[in-house]
């Protein structure tokens, strides 16, 4: 009885906490302030790693008791920490991501861009299991790309995806009546097939922005004829044939990736590598890709772990490799 008692008295401290006391908590959150850490090195001049991992996208994620800042929001937030800081020479952005919505994969492209822009930076791109897509959108602004040995990338082209449900509506004898003010109001309706004149303005919208993204590399990265032919039918290579094709400057770990960053920005090897975290972790490494302990929801009562295994089912347009889900 007196444990029924104690988890019930510790569910409604939790629930205080996270709707009544917002001074008292029992875990750091992202409501707490970027703090810098030093991960190695002794010298001034100073390297920021930042890590982009998951799905690019500029929704928050929810759980149970508080919700975390989407991507978008806290690398926008570390860059304008970082503008602040002169001591900071160089920037190495760590990506594990098939990419994410177009919007969103654009913003992170401008924002890092502006970065380097208005500060001087030089930056450096890490790449580990999976850069896809909008994940390589975003890695184009960098004076060096470099791949792990093991790195999936390219993808280099856009998806509509839109979920469809009329098989299983006639199965089970459902139907949706629709009044719209122009024959295309409904257009990409999950509740009925897709007309040919749809399915043309959904492709030609399709190519328009892939060629945007293609525009992109081509100015970033000088493609040849051939290699902008290959590139366009958005495959994804290995690091050795990215490296080939032109897509990827270098193969290496993320240490070489940081050495490189120091050697470009011409500061001591020594210098100081840090990260923005809001949480302090004993024996902090390179690797940690969290800015606060609690990053993954700690209140969710049931976890499905969908968002990793299955691409997103809002319809919408991605700079994305939907087969990286489960990764």
């Amino acid at each position: 009885m007196k444990h029924y008692t104690f988890a019930a008295l510790l569910l409604i401290l939790l629930l205080a906490v996270g709707c009544s006391a917002p001074t008292v908590k029992l875990f750091s959150d992202a409501s707490d302030p970027l703090r810098e850490f030093t991960l190695m090195g002794s010298e001034e001049d100073k390297v920021l790693l930042i890590t982009v991992r998951g799905i690019i996208t500029d929704d928050p994620k929810e759980g149970f008791l508080r919700s975390r800042p989407s991507l978008v929001q806290e690398v926008v937030s570390q860059l304008k920490l970082a503008a602040k800081d002169k001591k900071i020479k160089a920037l190495v952005i760590k990506i594990n991501s098939p990419g994410g919505t177009v919007t969103a994969s654009d913003i992170l492209y401008r924002e890092l861009s502006v970065f380097k822009q208005k500060t001087g930076t030089r930056l450096v791109i890490s790449m580990f299991d999976v850069a896809a897509s909008g994940a390589y959108y975003i890695s184009l602004p960098a004076d060096v790309i470099m791949a792990h040995p093991t790195t999936i990338t390219g993808s280099v082209g856009v998806i509509f995806i839109r979920p469809k449900i009329t098989g299983l509506m006639e199965k089970i004898g459902l139907n949706v009546e629709v009044n719209k003010s122009g024959q295309n109001k409904d257009m990409g309706s999950p509740f009925r097939p897709t007309t040919a004149e749809e399915q043309k303005i959904l492709q030609e919208m399709s190519d328009e922005m892939g060629a945007k993204f293609i525009d992109l590399v081509m100015q970033h990265r000088q493609l040849n004829s051939t290699e902008k032919q290959d590139v366009s039918t958005a495959r994804i290579y290995l690091a050795e044939e990215a490296v080939k094709k032109g897509l990827v400057d270098e193969i290496g770990y993320l240490t070489d990736a940081i050495n490189r960053a120091k050697e470009l920005a011409g500061i001591d090897p020594q210098s100081k590598v840090i990260v923005y975290r809001r949480s302090e972790y004993p024996n902090d490494t390179i690797y940690n890709p969290m800015t606060t302990q609690n990053s993954e929801p700690r209140g969710v009562l049931i976890d499905t772990n969908l968002d990793h295994i299955m691409p997103p089912m809002q319809a919408g347009f991605y700079y994305l490799w939907p087969s990286a889900f489960g990764r």
